[in-house]
């Protein structure tokens, strides 16, 4: 079964049984700066999660698109990806632990609507308490019914957790199945379905051996939010519980395809197999690298982010130079080549393969394309100068006599972060000088590097899902009213291309071909802060899409990514905006605007910079 049928299947599957379809918010988190990317499928609903009335009911349905970058110099291995899909179906204080467990193992063996996945080959985990938090027992005897409608008898697993005989459920601790979105917050223990993928023979032993041996994979996530957990850490029950699943699109593939990892799936084999028609030293790692890479710059860029050296940009920029390496180890030639950049022949089909699933790639692919031919033309450039700085680093060493030629690890790190030169660049051009490398003092700065990085990530990512604090929302409220001063002063066509809030601080990208003069910007400010002094309510209301677009005439996002019911915002006659963020309830509580930065963020777009005293 292919990756797009795969896909259709579990929507259709969810939406005949009372769920709504909603498409995948864009890659790029709206109005949040707590995560560069969204990361899970459960990224964008956390505010219908915790409570919040979600427009399209309380059943949903989606495929979101997501973005890991912690693991980007592991790719190429059999496991790791930068891009992948997450399929979900939620409920929102709706249906529970029967309906989610009797619908996963149908869909997983249905023939007719679903996988048809062998049930005898299925194994589950479920949470065996913890914390003065009881063993749930609640879905292993759902999970007992519904498993002997196959005649399977589903034993429980003691305490050293493992398989033999007729057992199928597997209790595990917090650390493997219990969710919960930073310190506190709801919150409760989840049931992950995993698949024998070897099919003969007994499956025997340790559980969590069997999964790192990779006799069974996990491709299924159950979440059940049934409690709240205080700040004095007490867990209280939720009145109204929620489900958050979880299937990768690329896992499952692999399972349903009968292949040992997702490079020999529909969803890339047929890029890399072109990579191997045309390279002329193949190299089985690059070529993985080149499509995996490839893929996330060309879904990333269609979500409107351009290469640069911070945020999103960055991300996007060491992808593609990293696949620019790789292009130029394996010696790619096109077939009939012409000046088009070797990663959009790439890109081109990535595009072909996945516009049907998701259309703004189609409407986006020549921007996708500009965008990626120019980063690969600017990091040959600075391939050149950062090549020269190399040689001068080696003469130096050189002329310098050392008795033992190895290269300190910091100097390679400069390299790799200065000029995006990949270890293995360095080794080669290192060796053809004479010159070792101390990998191990160069390991140990990439080590603190990504260390560093997790854990802001994680930082971010857990400071997002737990709160929305005061200072952000008046900052929030406060774009509204800037995109609308920047309307009245420079052009009504302004739109907003971007948005970062701290409780510190905003940040805003519009679209506009120049410096603001310093009349132009006061104008804007006193503008913002008129409307503050003339305490306008800030309304809320939810309309059906085509009677909100009569209201909302210029719009800064794509409306497709939406579903039938919006938010739509108003500030008096002054703004009315999409939008689905915290908002104060009135102007006069956002204290006074200042302009305190206005700069260029990348071709046509201009940012600005403010806070609110």
């Amino acid at each position: 079964m292919l990756s797009n049928e795969i896909r259709q299947r579990y929507l259709k599957f969810f939406e005949k049984r009372g769920h709504t379809i909603i498409p995948s918010a864009p890659l790029v988190p709206e109005n949040d700066p707590s995560s560069l990317f969204i990361t899970a499928g459960m990224q964008p609903l956390v505010p219908y999660l915790l409570g919040q009335k979600h427009p399209a009911g309380v059943r949903l349905v989606d495929v979101q698109k997501c973005v890991r970058t912690g693991d980007i110099e592991d790719v190429g291995d059999n496991r790791h990806l930068t891009f992948f899909e997450m399929m979900g179906n939620w409920s929102l204080g709706d249906y529970f632990k029967k309906a989610a467990i009797a619908w996963s193992l149908e869909f997983l063996t249905s023939k007719e609507e679903g996988l048809g996945l062998d049930p005898k080959r299925l194994y589950v985990t479920v949470f065996r308490g913890e914390d003065g938090i009881p063993r749930d027992e609640e879905s292993i005897a759902v999970w007992k019914e519904n498993f002997s409608k196959f005649g399977i008898n589903a034993d429980v697993a003691e305490a050293d957790e493992k398989i033999k005989d007729d057992v199928r459920i597997i209790p595990l601790g917090k650390a493997d199945n219990f969710w919960i979105a930073g310190q506190t917050g709801p919150c409760g223990g989840d049931t992950e379905m995993f698949y024998d993928v070897v099919g003969k023979g007994k499956v025997e032993g340790n559980f969590q051996e069997l999964v790192r041996s990779g006799r069974i994979i996990e491709i299924w996530n159950n979440v059940f939010m049934e409690f709240n957990k205080t700040a004095d850490g007490k867990y209280e029950k939720l009145s109204k519980p929620n489900v958050d699943t979880g299937m990768g699109l690329e896992r499952t593939s692999v399972v349903m395809q009968g292949k040992d990892n997702v490079f020999e799936t529909d969803i890339f084999a047929p890029v890399i197999s072109e990579i191997k028609k045309l390279a002329k030293n193949y190299n089985e790692k690059s070529a993985r690298i080149i499509a995996d890479h490839v893929r996330a710059a060309t879904f990333i860029i269609s979500d409107g982010v351009t290469p640069s050296n911070t945020e999103q940009g960055y991300v996007l920029r060491r992808l593609l130079r990293r696949a620019v390496r790789c292009v130029d180890q394996i010696g790619l030639v096109q077939e009939n080549k012409t000046d088009q950049s070797d990663l959009v022949y790439i890109s081109q089909m990535f595009v072909e393969q996945n516009m049907s699933a998701y259309p703004n790639l189609a409407a986006q692919s020549e921007n996708i394309f500009k965008e990626i031919e120019m980063e690969e033309e600017k990091f040959r450039k600075t391939l050149v100068n950062g090549l020269k700085e190399f040689e001068k680093i080696i003469t130096a060493y050189i002329n310098n006599n050392i008795s033992v030629k190895v290269l300190p690890g910091d100097v390679a790190f400069n390299l790799y972060t200065t000029f995006g030169f990949p270890i293995e660049l360095i080794l080669e051009i290192a060796k053809e000088k004479g010159l070792e490398v101390n990998l191990e003092s160069f390991k140990s700065y990439m080590k603190k590097h990504q260390e560093i990085s997790k854990a802001g990530s994680e930082q971010k990512f857990k400071g997002g899902l737990a709160s929305t604090g005061e200072q952000e929302t008046k900052y929030h409220t406060a774009t509204h009213l800037l995109l609308g001063a920047l309307r009245k002063v420079l052009n009504a066509e302004i739109v907003q291309k971007g948005s970062n809030i701290t409780a510190e601080r905003m940040r805003f990208d519009f679209n506009w071909p120049e410096k603001l003069t310093p009349e132009q910007l006061k104008k804007v400010e006193d503008l913002v802060n008129e409307k503050i002094a003339e305490k306008i309510p800030v309304e809320m209301f939810e309309l059906p899409k085509e009677e909100a677009k009569k209201i909302c005439t210029v719009l800064s996002f794509d409306l497709s990514k939406y579903g039938d019911i919006v938010k739509v915002y108003k500030v008096g006659n002054f703004d009315v905006e999409f939008c689905g963020g915290p908002h104060v309830k009135n102007t006069s509580e956002l204290g006074h605007f200042k302009i305190v930065k206005e700069e260029a963020s990348s071709a046509g777009v201009r940012r600005i910079k403010a806070i609110l005293e």
